[in-house]
Formats: structure tokens, C-alpha cells, sequence
């Protein structure tokens, strides 16, 4: 069954980099689109926080899909190519950070579900899969003296499925930035009817990176409770 779950996690890990890939390529093609607008991105970026009412400061960050909203600081980031320009991209990434700042501003629940469950997910994802490993060695080290290991790879494998949990509960803050992003563009008129296709390609270009790390996370919780029956059988 080993080489099942192999095949299954480079399997997951090629379409990841051919999911990020697309996004550079997305970004880079309507990065050359300007739009007819001719806001820039911190333009945009400014005017939208405005008109909902929200004075956070909107800063360049170095990097190319660096772009961020730091709840913590109260800060939008936005990257080089995004910051000062007014194409497509620009103005669809832009508005989709603005989009997280509304989420935050209104208290959105997978948000804030998603922070109350980032620390367990960091330790998950540093410590879970060596606890699998260790109770692995334990089991087989000590043989016939209980299910010690059994039990530390359990809590092994519970700490990583909050990793995947964390990630789940991502999927819908990523979509809905997305939507009200697009609405924005739409409401505000900074995207005409004819440039929206380029920057909702955009947008779902960005969203199945998403959609492949809960994906690759799903994969590895499996991994990871096989080997922990592993540690029962012993």
C-alpha cells in the first residue's frame, strides 16, 4: 500500500506546481492588459477601504504574488506588479486582498475559525509527523509492552488533521475574497464588462493552488494514520 499513497502525494505535488505555474502565467498574460480605468492597484486598493468606512494602510511589499492582508498589523500588502500598476491582474489581486480586510472588518466566521486554529495547525505541520515516526520506533523497539507507540502516533496524526482542517477552512475565506472582490470591480466600474473574464481567470487560477494543498494535507493524513496503524499491529 505504500507506493498507493507515493503515487497519490507526487502525484498531488505535480499538479501543485503546474497550479502555480498557471498562476504566473495567468497573472503575467492579463499583467500586460491595462484597463481602460486606469486606476493602479493601490488606487484601488485605497478607494475601496475608503468607501467601506476602513483606514488601514495599503503598502508596496517586494516580490512578485507577495500580496497580502496582515490582520495582526491591520496592513494590506500588495506586490511590485500589482502596487503601481493598472492592468487586469493588478486590479483583480488587489481587490481580492480588499476583499479579506471585509472579512476581517466583519468578522467573517471561516476567518476567524481559520485563526483560532492557525497555531494548532503550525504545530500540526511541524511535529505531527514525527510523533507518527516515533511511535513507530517505540513499537517496534519495545514489542509487547503495550501500545505506547500505538498511541503517540495517534496524537501524531490528530495534530496534522488540524493542518488539513486549517486548510479546508481556507477554501471558503479564499472564494469569498475572490466573490466580493469581483463585485467590487463591477460595483465600483474599475473593470469593464469585457475585461471581468481575465480577471475571474485570475482569481481561479489562485483558488485551485488552494484547492491542491487541502488536497496534498488529505493525502498525507492517510499516509500518516496507515503508518500509525502500523505501530497497533506491533
Amino acid at each position: 500500500m505504500d507506493y498507493i499513497y507515493l503515487f497519490l502525494l507526487l502525484g498531488v505535488m505535480l499538479l501543485s506546481l503546474i497550479a502555480q505555474g498557471r498562476v504566473q502565467r495567468v497573472f503575467n498574460k492579463y499583467a500586460q492588459v491595462p484597463s481602460r480605468s486606469g486606476v493602479t492597484g493601490a488606487r484601488l486598493a485605497e478607494e475601496l477601504l475608503y468607501r467601506n468606512g476602513i483606514n488601514f494602510p495599503v503598502q508596496a511589499v517586494s516580490g512578485s504574488l507577495t500580496d497580502h492582508f496582515d490582520p495582526k498589523n491591520q496592513v494590506v500588502g500588495l506586490s511590485e506588479p500589482v502596487y503601481g500598476s493598472s492592468s487586469v491582474s493588478a486590479l483583480a489581486v488587489a481587490a481580492h486582498e480588499i476583499g479579506h480586510v471585509l472579512q476581517y472588518n466583519e468578522d467573517y466566521g471561516p476567518m476567524r475559525l481559520r485563526s483560532v486554529i492557525l497555531p494548532a495547525a503550525n504545530i500540526g505541520c511541524r511535529i505531527g509527523p514525527y510523533l507518527v515516526l516515533g511511535g513507530l520506533l517505540l513499537s517496534y523497539l519495545a514489542r509487547g509492552t503495550g501500545n505506547a507507540g500505538w498511541y503517540i502516533a495517534l496524537v501524531g496524526v490528530g495534530l496534522y488533521v488540524m493542518m488539513l482542517l486549517f486548510q479546508l477552512i481556507t477554501l471558503p475565506v479564499e472564494f469569498n475574497a475572490s466573490k466580493r472582490g469581483l463585485e467590487m470591480l463591477t460595483d465600483g466600474g474599475y473593470l469593464a464588462e469585457d475585461e471581468l473574464p481575465g480577471a475571474k481567470k485570475m482569481l481561479r487560477a489562485a483558488a485551485m493552488t488552494y484547492v491542491l494543498a487541502a488536497l496534498g494535507s488529505f493525502v498525507t493524513v492517510l499516509r500518516l494514520f496507515s503508518l500509525a496503524r502500523g505501530a497497533r499491529r506491533r
